[in-house]
């Protein structure tokens, strides 16, 4: 397959979607003749910086390749690390037009965007020369497995919280409330749920020694920067009520050491700790792709791991997310999406006045009852991800991957793996790494004490 004057050499390709183009594969292909050296510096918070070093061609010919693998490098870095200010050193010309592109009215306006309201400033691209190439600056926070003394942990989920009061590394208590937070303008609404489920905790200790949050959405300095949990919160509100609602909440048990985390890197962190080692990836296949990493150091990074916005297919007639504008990316690959997608690829009839969820389940009943097209869906998916993992492991340093969600369910999540495993078999046996469903059910109040030991109490 010809893509951009790059021949891209694929041997499986998923049986409901023939014109995939894995991105990581047309990585290798661009890679094989390009000689010119450039690098990516992606600048966030607290001076930290995540450099990419790469190549281009540099040719007249290749021009338009070079303008593309440059722009889905960038978009992965983005949503991988995060970033609010983005170099490019030694390819000026794509600078700019890089600028123009993640530009208020451009193609990737939505993700410059983003990122400005992650980190509260406003997004750049720029160009250097490489003898000015800026330094790699990474952190890795040790987190989690702090079990000394009373602590409470608390998850806060889209359909429900979780609370667990642990004294020494002992569940003492935990609780489960059904809550609706995305359909609530209040906050609240929000802020008592959250101090009822930690006061309830609090009353079955002695005392409260620290506070563990596990929390969808994204989180710098404890501080809720976006989140769909609270999606109906008007804009006003949430800047004065919701960023801080975890450090108010937990002002009202006392003043305590509280860390507030993402709730993928929380599970990639639980399952480290069962694992007995880091370098552990966890992909959530649900309402969304959502990601969790843990690296050798048993730490979390500060990256985003948003990847349902990183691109993993080339092809020019992906589908596009409407949120985001984009095409080929993880969201409509690892998600209820994407069975929604392949299932009417398939020639499955669903109820097109049926929620993306009441889909998911209607494919998952035809798999239970050993429906042929169904099994093309999650054998078609198993393909996106046996090309998948590789492409994420040109970013992160994986040993593990741990797959959850809804769409890991039942039989499919099975044939999934299967695939999945007999791909990366035979097209990327260099590639040594695990792949584990963990039992959902043991996952559902376990994310609370997970997050309990996440302060660390001197």
């Amino acid at each position: 397959m010809t893509f951009l004057n790059v021949s891209v050499n694929i041997k499986n390709i998923p049986e409901l979607d023939q014109g995939y183009i894995p991105f990581g594969r047309f990585i290798d292909a661009y890679l094989e003749n390009a000689k010119k050296p450039v690098s990516i510096a992606v600048f966030r918070n607290r001076g930290l910086v995540s450099v990419y070093d790469t190549f281009v061609h540099g040719t007249p010919e290749m021009r338009e390749a070079d303008f593309f693998y440059t722009e889905r490098l960038v978009k992965m870095l983005l949503w991988c690390r995060g970033g609010v200010k983005v170099v490019i050193y030694g390819d000026d010309e794509i600078a700019a037009r890089l600028k123009s592109v993640y530009s208020a009215g451009g193609a990737r306006g939505f993700d410059s965007n983003f990122m400005a309201g992650v980190y509260g400033e406003d997004f750049t691209i720029e160009g250097g020369p490489l003898s000015e190439k800026a330094a790699q600056n990474e952190e890795s926070i040790p987190a989690g497995g702090n079990w000394n003394g009373c602590r409470i942990g608390f998850d806060a989920g889209g359909s429900d919280r979780k609370v667990s009061a642990v004294i020494d590394g002992e569940s003492v208590y935990s609780e489960e409330v059904i809550w609706h937070p995305k359909v609530n303008s209040d906050p609240d609404y929000h802020f008592k749920g959250i101090v009822d489920s930690m006061k309830a905790a609090a009353s079955k200790m002695p005392r409260v020694d620290a506070i563990g949050v596990s929390s969808a959405g994204i989180y710098i300095d404890n501080r809720t920067m976006v989140a769909s949990l609270f999606i109906k919160v008007s804009k006003d509100l949430f800047d004065a009520r919701v960023k801080d609602i975890y450090i108010r909440a937990a002002k009202e048990i006392g003043d305590v050491p509280l860390v507030v985390v993402n709730d993928g890197d929380v599970t990639a962190l639980a399952g480290a700790a069962e694992l007995g080692e880091g370098r552990v990836l966890g992909i959530a296949m649900g309402t969304s792709e959502a990601a969790g990493y843990v690296d050798s150091n048993m730490g979390i990074t500060g990256w985003l791991n948003e990847l349902a916005f990183a691109p993993v297919d080339c092809s020019p007639d992906a589908m596009a997310d409407e949120w985001s504008g984009d095409i080929g990316c993880g969201v409509k690959y690892f998600s209820q999406d994407g069975v929604i997608k392949l299932a009417q690829n398939a020639g499955i009839r669903l109820n097109p006045s049926d929620p993306p969820a009441a889909k998911l389940k209607s494919v998952q009943e035809l798999m239970e009852k050993g429906d042929e097209k169904a099994a093309s869906v999650y054998r078609s998916i198993g393909v996106y991800l046996g090309h998948t993992i590789p492409l994420y492991c040109k970013f992160y340093e994986i040993r593990h991957i741990l797959l959850l969600g809804r769409v890991m369910s039942g039989e499919g999540g099975a044939v999934i793996v299967s695939e999945a495993k007999r791909l990366l078999g035979e097209e990327y046996p260099q590639l040594k790494l695990s792949i584990s469903l963990p039992d959902e059910s043991s996952r559902r109040v376990g994310q609370s004490f997970a997050a309990a030991g996440l302060p660390v109490v001197k």
